[in-house]
């Protein structure tokens, strides 16, 4: 075999990875917050112990890992460091079903938002991470990029917040998906306190 590849050659940018293949999150609260996860993604163990559980939900071997260090101390909310993981579905009725599915567990919202580019379901996991769910509202992710580049995305990059069951009643109602999915403007917005 023979290397094609310039490994020398001069270059303005790192090469990109071609996914992101997981996140792993340290707790004190081990057992929770496997239960929490398994629950919360529809999850399985493809390898778990006392101190380290990998998840999985689709066809990578792990998503979310799960690591019990001793020593480790709750999360401190205004330290620097990871703000949020999202994970996407592909329709707005799949983000409406598992917020349902979800709420039957007794997992509720901690944040209901259309940020304009994505119409997003936040939660909390027991340590206090936050948690993203959420669904694309532009078919073309140029017209997303677009959208953020917007006078409306300027003055409110956080977006309007949205009650699930309403969004869950306007589905059922027969509304065109893409009249929900449209953000509705509601001036300059700072960042929320969650």
């Amino acid at each position: 075999m023979t290397v094609t590849i310039d490994f020398d050659a001069p270059t303005d940018q790192v090469k990109s990875p071609a996914i992101l293949a997981h996140v792993v999150l340290r707790t004190a609260k081990f057992k929770e917050m496997v239960d929490f996860y398994k629950t919360f993604l529809g999850a399985s163990a493809a390898y778990e112990n006392d101190f380290l559980s990998f998840l999985t939900y689709d066809e990578e071997h792990h998503r979310i890992a799960l690591l019990a260090v001793p020593g480790t101390g709750p999360k401190v909310p205004t330290s620097s460091g990871l703000e949020h993981i999202a994970f996407a579905y592909e329709k707005l009725e799949d983000l409406a079903l598992a917020y349902r599915q979800r709420k039957a567990k007794g997992i509720l919202p901690a944040w209901s938002v259309n940020h304009g580019p994505t119409t997003s379901i936040y939660y909390k996991d027991p340590d206090g991470n936050m948690i993203e769910t959420q669904v694309d509202n532009f078919d073309v992710p140029d017209d997303a990029t677009k959208f953020m580049m917007s006078k409306e995305f300027e003055e409110n990059p956080f977006g309007t917040d949205f009650e699930p069951e309403d969004l869950i009643r306007r589905l059922r109602a027969g509304e065109d998906e893409k009249s929900i999915k449209k953000r509705i403007e509601s001036g300059p917005r700072g960042i929320p306190d969650l």
